[in-house]
């Protein structure tokens, strides 16, 4: 599969740009010819609410026929009760019109309230299953594509899938009930005027479409240009963006470039207004024209037949509904083809294979009954099948002891580590915690064994004790408190003025990197691990704080295994073993004293500064 740079905006309005084309969108094609789509897979989606689709289609039929009644009422009317002066059968005539609408406009409420809720249902149904099959894909899914791309079809795509409901299937039943009962009625008041009609609607629609097409090219430009703007104010605007472009001193370029794309959006608004203004005005003109000729050919003897002054409006009211129908008929073609454009990238998500997949007969094992040994058995792990990043690893960490992985950067050390919690699985070898592959563990129960506390900080958009609570839902504020204890934050948080319900902000740019990380290990440590892997963990704390934190973290460690990934000897020097990687292979191993007396890699490293990188504040 291949993740298209679609624009967020693009797949919630690409179904209309094409209807008002009247040919469908390429992207849309494209979309199918890549990912084709099952009309019976669709059909699987509808099936447990079929008894309510028949229902809608039932509904519709009866409210189009019912609205065809008035034309005919309107025809008494005008030929029967005012003529003979007839109040009794003026006031019945009247009130039947006023219960044709009422009748129409309570069917038509229903069937929305009914097709919504079938399409709502089968949303819901589709955005829930996709985002638990997207929650378990790889690391190297979400590395491969564009998060807004991801978000796009989540969000956007199943969004506008409610239209497939709500508005093409219904539509599509609607406007041929329409058209087929009017074309019936208007033959049945003038077969003339009825074919009249047939000869003066073609033009009159092919005229309507050709200009349609014109505001279809200026109105696609308009929407690309558009969501430049969109994204040059993201890349501009957000916390990251204006830090960015701070520290670049990109500031005078990015005006510059946001003012051409807004200059030429001023060009291809007034370019799309008066193209939408000649649409309207070529309908008007239609819908006048149209008219006009019926009332000439019902004053000549040959086409009138003798017609009634009743009868000319009631057909002149029909064909005046006939348009709008005929038109939404002719770019069905269209609709059907943007319809399943969504389910295509829909499904073409739903369809990923589950890179990294749970056993179908799990191992439990709970975390109170884990002590937490890690083995590493002839490991290796590949992204790509020709360049090998680990290859034949053998490493025993007991329960309860520190391994530090050191090695200069790429040599493997993340992705070794990564292996234990099953961000990624080892493509050769295994690894096990108390003797179990981590492959056959039960996810929830690993997650409980293992915790992760990386350079990089995640931090929702929530209070400091949301956040924290989002790793132990269950914890309480005291258990809260004492993680953040442990890893020297609690005093910081304590004194914000709404402590623990002080709000991040947007991925935490509320604290500074080493207060994020601070907080980082005290989530992890909230959860209580029997394996914890400190990747660079204190890489942005200040000495002073690192010396602090690693004097709690060699308490909390001697009852849980550790494995720490560092580029400082302050952080490795202390562990039980420390292993040396180069180039995906394990080239030495031992204590930090015995690897110095070698004199091998691990003093390269040390003498080339291993442990003097200046800490981050």
């Amino acid at each position: 599969m291949t993740d298209r740079p679609d624009s967020p905006h693009s797949a919630s309005t690409r179904g209309a740009r094409g209807s008002r084309a009247g040919r469908p969108d390429p992207a849309d094609l494209r979309q199918l010819a890549d990912s084709p789509v099952s009309l019976r897979r669709i059909a699987r989606l509808f099936a447990p609410h079929r008894a309510t689709l028949g229902v809608v289609v039932a509904l519709i039929v009866l409210s189009s026929a019912v609205g065809l009644a008035q034309p005919f009422l309107v025809r008494h009317v005008i030929d029967d009760a005012l003529p003979r002066q007839d109040v009794r059968l003026l006031l019945l005539l009247v009130a039947a019109m006023i219960g044709v609408a009422v009748a129409t406009a309570v069917i038509g409420v229903v069937q929305t309230w009914l097709s919504t809720a079938v399409g709502q249902r089968v949303m819901h149904r589709l955005r829930s299953d996709l985002f638990a099959h997207l929650q378990q894909q790889s690391l190297g899914f979400f590395t491969r594509t564009r998060g807004g791309e991801v978000q796009s079809r989540l969000v956007n795509d199943i969004g506008s899938m409610q239209g497939v409901v709500t508005q093409t299937a219904t539509s599509i039943a609607a406007n041929l009930t329409v058209v087929v009962g009017t074309a019936v009625a208007m033959v049945a008041l003038s077969w003339r005027l009825a074919l009249l009609s047939l000869v003066v609607l073609p033009p009159a629609v092919l005229l309507t479409r050709q200009v349609a097409r014109m505001r279809h090219a200026v109105t696609g430009e308009r929407q690309r240009r558009l969501a430049d703007l969109h994204v040059q104010i993201e890349e501009g605007l957000s916390v990251s963006g204006v830090l960015l472009t701070k520290t670049l001193g990109a500031s005078p370029r990015l005006t510059t470039r946001f003012e051409e794309t807004s200059a030429d959006l001023v060009g291809l608004e007034i370019r799309s207004r008066l193209a939408g203004r000649w649409r309207m005005a070529t309908m008007n003109i239609v819908f006048a024209a149209v008219p006009a000729a019926i009332y000439l050919a019902a004053g000549f003897p040959a086409t009138s037949g003798g017609m009634t002054i009743g009868t000319l409006v009631a057909f002149v009211a029909l064909q005046g509904n006939l348009f709008r129908p005929l038109m939404g008929l002719l770019n069905v073609g269209v609709d059907i083809t943007a319809s399943l454009a969504l389910f295509s990238r829909i499904f073409e998500y739903a369809d990923l294979p589950v890179e990294i997949a749970e056993s179908p007969d799990p191992v439990r094992l709970p975390r109170r009954a884990a002590a937490g040994e890690v083995r590493f058995e002839g490991v290796g792990f590949a992204y790509d099948a020709d360049r090998p990043v680990l290859d034949g690893i053998d490493l025993h960490v007991p329960a309860g002891s520190t391994l530090a992985l050191v090695g200069e950067t790429g040599s493997g050390k993340s992705t070794l580590a990564s292996l234990v919690p099953r961000l990624h699985d080892a493509t050769s070898g295994r690894v096990t915690i108390d003797g179990v592959d981590v492959r056959d563990l039960a996810g929830t129960d690993l997650a409980d064994l293992v915790g992760v506390v990386t350079q990089d900080t995640y931090l929702l958009h929530a209070s400091v004790r949301d956040n924290l609570r989002h790793a132990r839902p269950g914890s309480t504020d005291a258990e809260i408190e004492q993680a953040c204890r442990d890893a020297r934050i609690h005093d910081l948080v304590s004194s914000l003025p709404d402590g623990y319900d002080t709000v991040v902000g947007s991925r935490g740019h509320r604290f500074s990197g080493g207060e994020q990380q601070r907080l980082a290990i005290a989530r992890t440590l909230l959860r209580d691990p029997a394996v914890l892997i400190l990747d660079e963990a204190t890489s942005a704390l200040d000495n002073a704080t690192e010396r602090s934190i690693l004097a709690t973290l060699d308490e909390v460690t001697r009852s849980r295994t550790t494995i720490i990934i560092a580029h400082r000897l302050s952080t490795v020097r202390d562990a039980d073993q420390i292993a040396v990687l180069h180039r995906g292979r394990v080239v030495e191993l031992g204590t930090h004293e015995e690897l110095l007396l070698r004199g091998g890699r691990y003093a390269d490293l040390v003498r080339g500064g291993l442990g003097s990188e200046p800490a981050a504040a």
